[in-house]
């Protein structure tokens, strides 16, 4: 009786339902038995489909109607094992197993029973989270093709504060995409950029046809490029009446149509990420590793008074505060350094986005990524980039910098920068055997 009892525990955990064809109630035995195919055919299914044509899976379980279809099934699954469990327990008879097996045998069931319907509950729980994150992030609109074989994203690094009218971009990039390799390339743009052209048919643009403020200054303090959110999003809103309906606002259209002007591409999407919730979403992700290359001060002023600490050169892993710092800190460098350490952060953050660490730490992430991040991407479209993003990793990021003494932001020759990008952006030269 004791090894039937192994037997039927095992078989229960291997192939739910066949201990209640072999031992018990074979109707209810042939209903988990085919609960159980049935999962595992949908499995192979959906494996060899992810294989051949990953997209379509990650855009599947990217998606609203995807999601809850997943959490339903999982939590169908769920009870199914939980009464499947339970109904081998009572099949087992424990009381004419051996007594030093008893414990053993009870404790060694319950333990599967939790793994089980545990992680089935859970990935349940997991999924209809995830629509409401996703729900709330990502914009339900049409997507938007690659042009001239990339996909170019607008990276804004968002900054509000007491002093300020509004938020106000202290970090701009570019992130262009080959839509087939994955190969991304990092345009930073200098914040104070000068004679800022906009692209063709730009509504700031034609207030300013000569580059901003170039002629007869214009109507923020500083006419450089970081200034165009604020002027747009502050003082002229009335020039983008659609932006926000669109899952966007005057300031990011503004910045846009100027990414476009300066770097001469199609800009198809932005992502603006808001710097006073970004440790948040750091910590959630468990930190960051950085190598620091010279030591920066945390808080303080440009006479280095009231320094709350110091950020010490060396391989580091940086929690959510002390990343931010690494990113923000100006006293003892340049802006043109602190593009530099924008960027490694980027990437360093984006190689912290594993499925594993995603899912053990989702709801940290969901919660700090949806008061962090805005976005005009389509939801529609997460599967294509998921799976883009995944090539992304596996190639090293080249980056363009728009800073001296290539260009002078005060005089800045919008035609050779057009230039330097059309050069680092064209496709490698084939070799022929």
């Amino acid at each position: 009786m004791t090894t039937r009892a192994w037997w039927l525990v095992v078989l229960n955990f291997v192939l739910p339902g066949s201990a209640q064809v072999l031992a018990g109630n074979r109707r209810l035995g042939r209903f988990g038995l085919g609960a159980t195919l049935t999962l595992v055919t949908i499995g192979i299914i959906a494996g060899a489909v992810y294989l051949l044509w990953p997209a379509v899976v990650l855009t599947v379980f990217t998606s609203t109607i995807g999601l809850w279809a997943a959490a339903a099934v999982l939590a169908f699954y769920a009870v199914t094992w939980l009464l499947l469990t339970l109904n081998t327990l009572s099949l087992i008879r424990l009381g004419r197993a051996a007594p030093g097996a008893r414990p053993i045998i009870a404790a060694f069931s319950t333990v599967l029973m939790l793994l089980v319907t545990g992680t089935a509950g859970y990935g349940a729980f997991v999924a209809t989270s995830a629509s409401g994150f996703l729900s709330s992030v990502f914009v339900a609109g049409p997507s938007q093709p690659p042009v001239d074989g990339r996909y170019n994203i607008l990276l804004l690094g968002g900054d509000a504060g007491a002093d300020r009218a509004g938020l106000r971009p202290d970090s701009l990039s570019v992130i262009s995409i080959d839509a087939t390799t994955g190969q991304a390339t990092t345009i930073s743009l200098p914040r104070n950029l000068e004679h800022v052209p906009f692209s063709t048919g730009s509504s700031l643009g034609a207030l300013y046809p000569k580059g901003y403020g170039s002629i007869d200054g214009c109507d923020v303090s500083a006419c450089m490029l970081n200034s165009i959110f604020t002027e747009a999003e502050v003082k002229r809103p009335e020039y983008y009446p659609n932006a926000v309906s669109e899952g966007s606002s005057p300031g990011i259209e503004a910045t846009r149509e100027a990414a476009q002007g300066i770097t001469g591409l199609t800009i198809q999407y932005y992502v603006l990420i808001d710097m006073l919730g970004f440790s948040d979403l750091i910590d959630a992700l468990g930190g960051v590793d950085i190598t620091v290359t010279e030591r920066l001060p945390i808080g303080g002023d440009e006479q280095l008074k009231e320094v709350e600490g110091w950020i010490e050169p060396g391989a580091q892993h940086m929690d959510g505060t002390t990343a931010t710092w690494y990113a923000r800190s100006r006293h003892t460098t340049s802006d043109y350094d602190r593009m530099g350490r924008q960027a490694q952060l980027q990437e360093a953050v984006l190689n912290q986005f594993s499925p594993a660490n995603v899912l053990t730490k989702f709801q940290g992430i969901a919660a700090s990524s949806s008061q962090v991040i805005k976005t005009d991407i389509p939801q529609g479209m997460l599967g294509y980039f998921t799976n883009l993003g995944a090539k992304t990793k596996q190639l090293p990021i080249s980056r363009v910098a728009l800073t001296p003494p290539t260009v002078d932001p005060e005089d800045p020759d919008y035609a050779h920068i057009h230039d330097l990008i059309a050069t680092a952006l064209a496709p490698a030269p084939t070799t022929t055997p």
